[in-house]
């Protein structure tokens, strides 16, 4: 239901008095929605994080838990990781994760990564291992040398897949893009493939490796639920999260309500929360150029001081929920 007088939309405000920014395109209080908001139907556990840095970490707990999130799994670089710990306690559960900030990726996603699997599962307790296999890789490792990475079932995949699997560790991956980057910068067809042939080695893997494979972003897919109904029925180890908050809020809300309900109610248990919120301390000070050896964080320049990090964190729990407890 709408009020416009009131400038309400179900259960909370459209014309809040805080500034407008990107990340509160209503200008709400998010302390006061999320309190307005109550419990959740159930505790969440967010599955799918990026949660970095002490000062940034803590504001994300506050926000966190002011949204009626109970535990975190985040995805660190190895070297963030006693850090994290620190700072989130049991809070926080780790997965692990590739150094995108090493100055040699080559390594890093490589034989390196065998190192972190190793290390993340001895000393922090991970039980998920993280292919990261967006279309982007691409351009990290191009053409047919790449192809050992870029390839779900590459030879480094397996050899990394085949360690974990040894550790007793379960899969996430990320496979594809929204299809709106197929269209635009994926538009290179020679270079990136159609959509569809990422899925290609992602099917192959499942059925090599039996453990549970954690599909992030709703499979890549969630512009197309039919295809992941497709998914899920041949593959029995496959799972889904709901992170990557903005694409997956947009391209859900685009399907008849009814189809969202009849698709969650019939993978009810193979669906997770997740909300790919990132943080880091470059969001705590207006954008600086990175220091000599180090990369720039890409979404450094997301928020520039505490309370636009806690807002831009916030959004995303928020989207969240509206999404799949209010009739917004």
């Amino acid at each position: 239901m709408v009020n416009e007088q009131r400038g309400e939309v179900g259960r909370f405000r459209t014309e809040g008095s805080r500034p407008r920014i990107p990340a509160n395109r209503f200008g709400l209080d998010y302390r006061l929605e999320a309190g307005a908001m109550g419990r959740p139907p159930c505790p969440i556990l967010d599955v799918h994080a990026h949660v970095n840095g002490a000062r940034a970490g803590l504001i994300y707990r506050e926000v966190a838990e002011a949204f009626g999130v109970r535990r975190v799994w985040t995805q660190v670089p190895l070297p963030s990781a006693p850090t994290m710990r620190a700072t989130l306690g049991d809070f926080a559960k780790f997965i692990a994760f590739p150094n995108f900030r090493s100055e040699d990726r080559e390594r890093s996603f490589r034989e390196g990564f065998l190192d972190d699997i190793r290390a993340f599962h001895d000393e922090f307790g991970a039980k998920i291992v993280k292919f990261w296999n967006a279309p982007r890789l691409r351009d990290f490792f191009p053409g047919a040398a790449g192809k050992d990475i870029t390839e779900l079932d590459g030879v480094w995949r397996v050899r990394q897949a085949e360690l974990a699997q040894r550790l007793g560790m379960m899969f996430m991956v990320h496979v594809a893009d929204p299809d709106t980057w197929f269209a635009t910068k994926y538009s290179n067809a020679g270079v990136y493939g159609a959509k569809r042939d990422h899925y290609r080695g992602l099917e192959v893997m499942m059925a090599r490796f039996p453990g549970p494979w954690l599909l992030a972003h709703m499979g890549g897919w969630a512009e197309d639920l039919d295809f992941l109904d497709g998914l899920l029925e041949r593959h029995a180890n496959a799972y889904l999260d709901t992170s990557a908050t903005k694409w997956v809020v947009r391209e859900l809300s685009a399907h008849a309500p009814e189809r969202v309900v009849r698709f969650f109610t019939r993978w009810r248990g193979r669906i997770l929360f997740g909300s790919d919120i990132v943080t880091t301390e470059e969001h705590l000070a207006p954008k600086q150029p990175p220091k000599p050896g180090e990369r720039a964080h890409p979404m450094a320049d997301l928020a520039s001081n505490p309370e636009e990090a806690a807002e831009l964190y916030a959004s995303r729990y928020f989207a969240l929920r509206t999404m799949f407890e209010t009739d917004y």
